[in-house]
């Protein structure tokens, strides 16, 4: 059975909850040492100016930038599965390689540093979502920024390109109850948590990259969203295109 728009929603509030409040356990841990020659600079977490003097728990002083060459990188993603999602790239930002969430666990994340997690909920709202603890590799998200291009490769190497458009950052007003509301940082107007998932998980073909901001001590304080639409290429009608035909499209 096709589950309605209801239920995906009421299942998204619980998965936003549950990732948190998992993130938040997680925090005590200790951080895992960078590898040992990996390349490593220093950033800043693009967040509103609502978030100035935070205290935080999370350590964002350093993290791992050194980026695999693309050609290497679908290679190494790549394994023959069409239709699966194994890997996202953005030139000078990100290379990760895209797990799948168990059937039946949607607040499952990946607790791994160098992976993240498709979103099955958005999937059936036909959304790519990708979702990472904002202490492990979701904290890359807030280097990105509208202008820059995303590109979900495939199992069998087909690479399907999109380019964010927004940059959304929400306060939750009651981060632990299914029923909180969301304060956008920038427009200073809240919304219903339904809303909220209509706004980012609903649209023709898009990515929405989703992280927790973490603020006052509270590292489920508010939810970070990155969102990207697809890439028009001049004489291409459709968006899954094998690199070696790219020349061509322009």
């Amino acid at each position: 059975m096709v589950p309605n728009n209801t239920d995906i929603r009421r299942r998204f509030i619980f998965h936003s909850i549950q990732t948190c409040i998992i993130a938040l356990v997680l925090l005590v841990s200790p951080m895992p040492a960078l590898a040992q020659g990996v390349t490593v600079e220093r950033i800043s977490p693009v967040l509103s100016d609502n978030l100035a003097g935070r205290d935080s728990s999370f350590n964002w002083d350093f993290i791992e930038t050194a980026l695999p060459d693309y050609k290497n990188f679908v290679e190494i993603v790549r394994n023959g599965e069409k239709g699966v999602l194994r890997g996202v790239y953005v030139p000078g930002v990100l290379a990760l390689p895209i797990v799948q969430q168990p059937v039946g666990n949607p607040g499952f994340v990946s607790q791994k540093n160098d992976e993240i997690t498709q979103f099955n909920m958005a999937a059936e709202a036909g959304v790519t979502g990708l979702l990472a603890h904002n202490y492990l590799s979701g904290a890359i998200f807030s280097n990105l920024s509208t202008g820059q291009e995303v590109r979900l490769v495939y199992g069998d190497g087909s690479v399907e390109y999109f380019v964010i458009d927004q940059i959304l950052e929400y306060q939750a007003l009651q981060p632990y109850s299914p029923t909180s509301e969301f304060r956008d940082l920038e427009t200073n107007v809240t919304i219903s948590a339904e809303q909220l998932f209509g706004k980012v998980y609903r649209g023709e073909r898009q990515v929405t990259f989703q992280t927790c901001i973490d603020a006052n001590g509270n590292s489920s304080w508010g939810r970070l969203f990155v969102i990207a639409q697809p890439k028009l290429f001049p004489h291409a009608d459709q968006q899954y295109i094998r690199d070696d035909l790219l020349p061509f499209l322009y």
